[in-house]
């Protein structure tokens, strides 16, 4: 039995006592989940392009019509996460206090949107379950190019957010875009170096964020030759600690 089937056969027991509303709402969220995970475990085994629907369906034991409630194909599944977080940043950005500057308000909800993918605990073949979507989606490359077009057709929804709340016409003004759009950079750099350099967990992927987050200023504002000749000049001194006292 799958881990995806065990986990619709815990969950079913625990739906036995709760109400029936709120029953049939957690099972609809157990058969998504399900599936997701199903498919990912597939995908992980066989290949994005070597896995069929009736694959996942099965190792549900759920009928392949029940499939296509939830997604329109696997495609569908491979980019729910990155649906999810683009709803959930904006969701954050439309929940930060309006007191806050709009750079500051940005980075705080692009941050909860990577601590909520943390909350995930899921994991497949003992690697987070948001790794395995990362390097799926960067190994196929119809998924590189449908998350892409993704992201392109609703980011529009985040700059309006913004705009609204700063009080500004993004048909107008530029800022909203290229603020939200230098962030969706930083968060794809963010993705590439946990999966890349392989990073030993998720807390470690909000640190590699702020890292980055931290040099946007500095690597737009700052010239760079001046900052690399004097960190060249300071590290032929050696360190402080070791430099000779001046008699």
């Amino acid at each position: 039995m799958s881990d995806a089937s065990v986990l619709m056969a815990v969950m079913s027991v625990l739906d036995a006592t709760a109400p029936e509303e709120a029953r049939r709402d957690r099972k609809k969220r157990q058969t998504r989940d399900a599936l997701i995970n199903a498919a990912l475990e597939l995908f992980e085994a066989k290949g994005y392009e070597h896995t069929a629907v009736h694959e996942i369906t099965d190792a549900v034991d759920v009928a392949e019509r029940t499939f296509f409630r939830y997604f329109a194909s696997k495609e569908d599944v491979a980019l729910y996460f990155v649906r999810r977080e683009m709803d959930d940043f904006t969701t954050a950005l439309a929940a930060r206090p309006q007191q806050e500057r709009a750079r500051v308000a940005v980075r705080k909800a692009f941050r909860t949107t990577l601590e909520r993918l943390l909350a995930d605990s899921y994991e497949i073949n003992g690697e987070p379950r948001s790794l395995v979507v990362m390097r799926l989606i960067d190994s196929t490359p119809a998924l590189v190019a449908a998350s892409l077009r993704y992201i392109y057709e609703n980011i529009d929804r985040a700059v309006r957010v913004l705009a609204d709340r700063e009080g500004v016409d993004p048909e107008t003004d530029r800022r909203p875009w290229l603020l939200i759009s230098i962030y969706a950079a930083v968060l794809a750099l963010v993705h590439r170096e946990w999966r890349v350099v392989g990073r030993a967990g998720t807390d470690e992927l909000v640190g590699v964020f702020d890292a980055y987050a931290d040099v946007i200023g500095p690597t737009v504002t700052r010239d760079w030759s001046n900052t690399f000749q004097a960190t060249k000049r300071s590290e032929a001194r050696g360190p402080v600690r070791d430099r000779p006292r001046r008699p």
